[in-house]
């Protein structure tokens, strides 16, 4: 099987990683962190404009692989704070308004970057 390895010039990257990587029809996102492509800068606000954030780099790098949300079939969210749950989950909600993608959600203690959330997805081409 071969494999495609996608970027997206000017997304942040934190190392030795693709954004995406298209295998088999799939496409497997690395985690997605809340910086502001244009800028470089992490996304200012609170927990609902950094998902907003990541959530848009996502949609980003779909694009750029020939995808887009539709086709996302599962999504793993990383929170450093369950309290953020709530708010997280209704920004979410507006980027998944049909055809709902399995997802998991958990609470790990810090992220690289120490972001309050970082997202990934595995999505059709």
């Amino acid at each position: 099987m071969e494999k495609n390895c996608i970027n997206v010039d000017g997304l942040f990257k934190a190392g030795p990683y693709s954004h995406a990587v298209e295998a088999g029809g799939m496409l497997f996102l690395s985690g997605t962190v809340p910086v502001d492509p244009k800028s470089g800068q992490p996304a200012a606000g609170d927990i609902r404009q950094a998902t907003a954030r990541v959530l848009e780099n996502i949609k980003l790098i779909l694009e750029a692989a020939g995808s887009s949300l539709e086709q996302v079939v599962k999504a793993t969210v990383f929170l450093t704070d369950m309290a953020d749950f709530g708010a997280m989950n209704e920004v979410y909600k507006t980027y998944f308004t049909a055809n709902e993608p399995a997802r998991s959600c958990v609470a790990v203690k810090e992220l690289p970057g120490r972001f309050p959330v970082e997202i990934e997805v595995i999505a059709l081409r």
